[in-house]
């Protein structure tokens, strides 16, 4: 899927092992900074891995061992996203905005637009997402459905969100999700709440028309929320 407007442009790249999207989105930011490509949303599923965040001590917070985590097929990556720990898999949407925020240099704005994106998003989907005060992500009461950590490079954002459609919720077993403790809720999936698995096609195309209506008035501070 490529769908490409005058200067935005939104890319499939199907399943990707993590660090290799790591390198192409490094290629992206490199090409963003030089105004050599315009702003870009990639989306993907990772084959299974624990991503380690900068958050001090994240690494902690994972459960099982390595024998386990090999029968499992899942990587352990520290990566230089802000954040704890989480879990990226299949039938997992991620999503890497490679956006110039030099319009609004505003990363905290940044991360409560993503969030909007996706509230939008699983509103249109049939289900009513929201914040939850002093943590990042979305969330269903205590049900954590989504997550978010970004980086930003000369104001160019990558990494990005996590949106959880059919995935197996038992991986997020092995970790204590952004650090996330059993009192503070659990984590969900789209298809858990609505009680069927669904087109991820779909979903990103959805997700995709979210983001790309909400960008121009975030950027231009034209939703309401100014820096």
């Amino acid at each position: 899927m490529t769908v490409t407007a005058a200067s935005a442009t939104t890319l499939d790249w199907g399943r990707t092992r993590y660090e290799a999207a790591w390198r192409a989105q490094d290629e992206l930011v490199i090409g963003r900074i030089a105004e050599t490509i315009g702003d870009t949303l990639v989306f993907t599923e990772h084959e299974p891995v624990y991503t380690i965040g900068l958050r001090n001590g994240a690494d902690r917070h994972v459960v099982w061992d390595p024998a386990h985590l090999a029968r499992e097929g899942i990587e352990v990556v520290k990566t230089n996203r802000g954040g704890d720990i989480t879990y990226h898999g299949p039938g997992q949407i991620v999503g890497y905005p490679v956006v110039s925020l030099a319009p609004r240099k505003d990363l905290h704005e940044y991360l409560r637009f993503l969030e909007q994106v996706m509230i939008n998003s699983l509103g249109v989907l049939g289900l009513a997402a929201a914040r939850r005060e002093g943590k990042t992500g979305l969330w269903l009461a205590d049900r954590k459905i989504a997550a978010i950590g970004v980086a930003v490079r000369r104001w160019v954002t990558y990494h990005g969100f996590a949106l959880n459609v059919n995935v197996n919720l038992m991986h997020f077993q092995g970790i204590v999700p952004c650090g996330l403790s059993a009192s503070e809720g659990t984590v969900t999936s789209m298809q858990a709440e609505l009680g069927r698995e669904l087109d991820l096609a779909e979903v990103k195309k959805v997700l995709a028309i979210e983001f790309w209506s909400l960008l121009p008035k975030f950027l231009s501070h034209s939703d309401g929320h100014h820096a």
